[in-house]
């Protein structure tokens, strides 16, 4: 339903001046790098940066990347309509973060890979990678596509923005800058449009509360629409947001997409040193947590400002995305290009996102597939091709934003399959990274039945939807309305009468609890037939490919490290990154005894034991083999 009649305002040149700045600005820095680095071709450079980023940059990308326009529309009006609870998510923030700097991130970084599924044929075998990276990939253009296609439609029900134009000039300034500058222009471009986000989000926050009558005001308002309570300890896992679901569920669901994606793994083998990787990290949680806060305060601001008339129940805008441009319309319409500001810092979130895919696509595409095939490209033909990549999946992603506009009810049920994916996929590599013992058979039984039961409870609850009262939703007034439209009024979600007992059971868990139950069938399938077919031996296990987490459970007595590592040799490990260390920097012979094999490698790092992957060709492109004497 268009809400033009309902429309604040429309946009004015200034408004279109503001937000083309941005998109000039976007294209400006990946014809910077593509002149910059244009004597340094190859696809390593392209793809990886030279593996030369500091955590500066790398965190303002990592930030910018995963706080989509969705985010930035969706989360104040989900504030808005539930309070402030959404705040909790900070919880799993902070958590999803520790554990991917302590305990994917090295891994990673210092198995040399560039691709992160490249890890699992490592680990297992090359039908696992190839299984993840489709799986991947699908997910990926999906999720693209609807990042692109559901902020242009809020916008320009509210505003009038073009919906065509915004949608093909995302889709085609992403695929310029990503193509002529590589993971470099992403970045830098990722690091000059979190500040847009922050500077927009800053304007809404200034004018809103001048409007609102000030910080104090507006927090007496909300205090007594019960819009502050924070803290629900309720235990059942229905429920859409207590406690427990934004912090565990949050920290599941983030873990999944945050902690093994391409998209972030990418970004931190990219910087110089491991430090820097985790370093980044840790920076980006601050931005992470600025978002947030910024994001809760302006749906606060935002209820405080229509208490007594709620433009959403009154049917002024159609669905609740559409509440925070509405809100901006309202408050900021007067000011010539303060609305373009904002619409800059939703598309910011929009461009980030997308250009990240389209990066981490080609990546995935080049490293799983590509250079699988053909195994002697140049320097030369390796960037045409991945560039040639970054120009394919530009067009798919805007094509799948424009099949969004096509898909009715599909369009939504889109929106899950990040989730529904990420939870097997944090399985699968806990598994590898932590189970020294898990076999290939039972990886691939892992994946197969995490993927179904988190499909089979997101499906279900996109047919059946959870009934309204599991959501709680605040009470919203319109007594102050001066015309309230007299049609039906809006409800949340449809109730089906014939409902099975699956339906308000297994179909209406938490939306959070999607990624916990596809991880949870992973491990625990994935475990049981490993055991039922034949555990791998520990001492066959190559130890830089696992993380020694019993370690932070027996700091205090080795041989009990010892004992739980179950087998496997982390001395060993231990031993080759310093021999590696020797090897890059002295350009010695690097020797690696094994009791059963022995791996001699002249000018380098060993040979992976129990693998055909030959870290040779990694240890001049990855700092991450430098054993680091600075303690973080």
């Amino acid at each position: 339903m268009t809400v033009t009649d309902n429309r604040v305002g429309t946009f004015k040149a200034g408004d279109y001046a503001v937000f083309a700045c941005l998109f000039v600005v976007s294209s400006g820095i990946g014809v910077f790098f593509a002149v910059k680095e244009r004597k340094k071709a190859s696809s390593r450079e392209f793809l990886v940066g030279g593996r030369q980023m500091t955590c500066g940059p790398v965190a303002l990308s990592l930030t910018a990347s995963f706080m989509s326009a969705v985010t930035v529309l969706g989360s104040p009006s989900d504030v808005y309509r539930f309070g402030a609870s959404f705040i909790l998510f900070g919880v799993a923030y902070t958590a999803v973060v520790v554990a991917t700097a302590e305990l994917f991130v090295p891994v990673f970084y210092r198995s040399g890979i560039t691709s992160a599924y490249e890890y699992l044929e490592l680990r297992f075998c090359r039908g696992v990678r190839v299984a993840a990276t489709l799986i991947y990939m699908m997910q990926t253009i999906l999720y693209t596509g609807v990042v692109v296609y559901a902020p242009a439609l809020a916008l320009n029900q509210v505003t009038g923005f073009n919906l065509w134009g915004s949608i093909f000039a995302t889709g085609i300034v992403c695929t310029f800058y990503c193509s002529l500058g590589g993971l470099k222009a992403v970045v830098w471009t990722d690091a000059f449009q979190m500040v847009v986000m922050v500077v927009g989000f800053l304007t809404v926050l200034v004018q809103g509360g001048r409007r609102v009558g000030g910080l104090e005001a507006m927090w007496e308002t909300e205090k007594a629409s019960g819009r502050l309570t924070v803290f629900d300890f309720d235990p059942n896992p229905l429920r859409r947001h207590t406690f427990w679901t934004l912090s565990i569920g949050g920290t599941f669901t983030w873990l999944g997409i945050y902690g093994v994606n391409q998209s972030t793994i990418q970004r931190c083998i990219s910087c110089r040193t491991e430090t820097h990787a985790r370093l980044a990290l840790y920076l980006n949680l601050l931005g992470l947590l600025v978002i947030l806060f910024c994001a809760v305060l302006s749906g606060l601001m935002m209820h405080a400002f229509y208490v007594n008339c709620d433009p959403w129940t009154a049917q002024k805008v159609s669905a609740p995305d559409q509440l925070m441009p509405y809100f901006v319309m309202e408050i900021l319409g007067e000011f010539p290009g303060l609305p373009g500001l904002f619409v800059a810092c939703a598309f910011s979130g929009t461009l980030s996102t997308v250009a990240a895919s389209i990066n981490a696509l080609a990546t995935v595409t080049y490293e799983d597939f590509v250079k699988q095939w053909c195994v002697n490209l140049s320097n030369t033909a390796s960037t045409w091709t991945s560039k040639a990549l970054c120009v394919f999946f530009g067009i798919t992603c805007t094509s799948m934003a424009v099949a969004a506009s096509y898909m009715g009810g599909v369009f939504q049920a889109a929106l899950s399959i990040h989730g529904m994916c990420g939870g097997p996929m944090l399985g699968l590599f806990t598994l590898g990274i932590i189970f020294p013992c898990t076999n290939s058979k039972g990886a691939a039984a892992g994946l197969i039945a995490g993927i179904t039961l988190a499909f089979w409870a997101g499906v279900g609850s996109f047919i059946y939807p959870a009934p309204p009262g599991n959501a709680r939703p605040l009470p919203l007034s319109t007594h102050g309305c001066t015309q309230v439209n007299s049609t039906a009024p809006v409800t949340d979600t449809p109730y089906l009468p014939h409902r099975s007992s699956l339906a308000d059971s297994w179909y209406s868990l938490s939306y959070l609890y999607l990624s916990a139950v596809g991880f949870m069938a992973t491990v625990t399938v994935g475990l049981l037939i490993t055991f039922l077919t034949g555990s791998n031996r520990g001492k066959d296990v190559t130890p830089l490919l696992i993380r020694p987490v019993c370690n932070l459970c027996c700091f205090w007595s080795k041989k009990y490290r010892e004992m739980c590592w179950c087998g496997v040799r982390h001395d060993d490990g231990k031993q080759a990154l310093e021999c590696l260390d020797s090897a890059v920097k002295h350009e010695d012979q690097c020797y690696h005894q094994d009791t059963n094999k022995t791996a001699v490698r002249r000018k380098g790092p060993p040979t992976l034991v129990e693998n055909s992957h030959n870290l040779e060709e990694k240890s001049y492109t990855n700092a991450g083999f430098v054993v680091e004497t600075q303690s973080f």
